[in-house]
């Protein structure tokens, strides 16, 4: 596994989790009475629009998933289309999941969406931008030992981590503690957010310390 390799996934989430910094610090400037937890929502937005917008630059500069084939323009189109409908369906799909978990189904509907929009730019964005629009190649990654390339391999760590993350910070919701940021969705967006950003260091170090006894095979 080259080295390389392995600097340039660093760089690209350590790039990513800066994104996310900006995100919080950056509108402050141009938005009166701009924050985290005042302005949630609009914090929910910005940082859905940089970490994605983010995503596809790097996935257009590095090319982690370049085929050697060359498309015609209405394949690319259509490929663009297609991975719109994804991420709009995931959307849709974390909303209800969210909901199930306990979410409220009526009220505060907005709120609920907007995590899902967030959970979906951390995980279905990454996987449209470096798998495309083909959920057998997602079902493989996700699937034990499929991976077959690091940038793949941080692909699920930090899914995974984005998830988890959003899971626990749904525990401090019901506690009687009376804190702002115990109001909905903020704990859980913050605990995506965290997951996310963890899953982004732990992912290229994990990838290195383990670099001898991973070998990605085509397939």
């Amino acid at each position: 596994m080259r080295e390389a390799e392995i600097r340039r996934l660093l760089i690209a989430n350590l790039l990513c989790a800066l994104s996310i910094v900006l995100a919080a610090v950056v509108p402050a400037f141009f938005l009166d009475g701009f924050s985290v937890l005042g302005t949630h929502l609009t914090w929910l937005c910005v940082c859905s629009v940089s970490v994605a917008a983010l995503n596809v630059i790097l996935h257009l500069v590095l090319k982690p998933s370049q085929s050697p084939k060359r498309s015609s323009f209405a394949h690319k189109i259509s490929r663009f289309l297609k991975c719109c409908i994804y991420f709009f369906m995931s959307c849709i799909l974390f909303h209800a999941i969210i909901v199930l978990y306990g979410a409220p189904l009526i009220e505060s509907v907005t709120e609920t969406f907007l995590l899902a929009v967030l959970l979906s730019t951390f995980t279905t964005l990454q996987c449209l931008c470096l798998l495309g629009p083909n959920i057998q190649a997602w079902i493989r990654v996700f699937s034990k030992n499929g991976a077959m390339s690091i940038w793949e391999s941080s692909l699920q760590i930090t899914s995974v981590c984005s998830v988890l993350g959003t899971w626990f910070g749904a525990f401090p919701i019901p506690l009687d503690w009376d804190r702002p940021w115990q109001v909905w969705p903020i704990s859980c967006s913050l605990g995506a957010t965290f997951g996310y950003m963890a899953g982004l260091i732990i992912a290229p170090l994990w990838i290195h310390w383990n670099r001898k006894q991973l070998t990605y095979k085509s397939r």
